[in-house]
This record gives structure tokens, sequence and C-alpha cells, in this order.
């Protein structure tokens, strides 16, 4: 049985920090691509941040490049992501995914973790 499990989301104030994980379990992990996505409601899924499977490339959108980290570790089957110097346009429901070609769509995803960036 596939299942990603995201944590670390919460409530924080803008210019602080948050570590998001996913567990990985069920599947090949270091045979996949992992991402991370995030989504505010009534907006699309948007990419933040890709690792290749052994972690070598990585990739960000724009507005978070400097500021979020993405890394992984395939012997514990989880994904990370770094978020420093938070902004309130980061709220949003954070998802992983894991996909076998690289900033593909996900062929696993998690259920979200919240991440709410406010004072």
């Amino acid at each position: 049985q596939v299942q990603l499990v995201e944590s670390g989301g919460g409530l924080v104030q803008p210019g602080g920090s948050l570590r998001l994980s996913c567990a990985a379990s069920g599947f090949n992990f270091s045979h996949y691509s992992m991402h991370w996505y995030r989504q505010i409601p009534g907006k699309e899924r948007e990419l933040v941040a890709a690792v290749s499977r052994m972690g070598g490339t990585t990739d960000y959108k724009n507005s978070v490049k400097g500021r979020f980290t993405i890394s992984r570790d395939n012997f514990k089957n989880t994904v990370y992501l770094q978020m420093n110097s938070l902004k309130p346009e980061d709220t949003a429901v954070y998802y992983c995914s894991a996909a076998q070609i690289y900033r593909a769509a996900g062929d696993y995803w998690g259920q979200g973790t919240q991440v709410t960036v406010s004072s």
C-alpha cells in the first residue's frame, strides 16, 4: 500500500521558518523524483520544488528561490521542505508527490499539510 504522509505544517509568523516532512512507504522511494506542491482554495495546484531521484538536481518556483530548500533521505524514505523567511503569500496546503519522471505529474500524492503564515 502506497503512502505519502506529510507533517510539519502549522501557523507561523511572517519571517519565520517551518520544515515539512513527507514519509513514503509502499514503493521504491529512490526510483522516484519527489516534489512539493501547494494549493490555495480556488486556485490550481502549483509546483513549489522538485528533487531528482538521487538528490543531485533540484528546482524551485521562482518566488521561493533562496528561501525554500528541498532535500531527501533515501535511507529514511523521506523528503523535506525547509521553508525560511516565510511570507503570507506562502499560505497554502502543501502536498508531496512522487513521480517517475522529474517534474511530471505525480504518480502518488500525500494528503496535504496546512501552512499558514500570519501575524
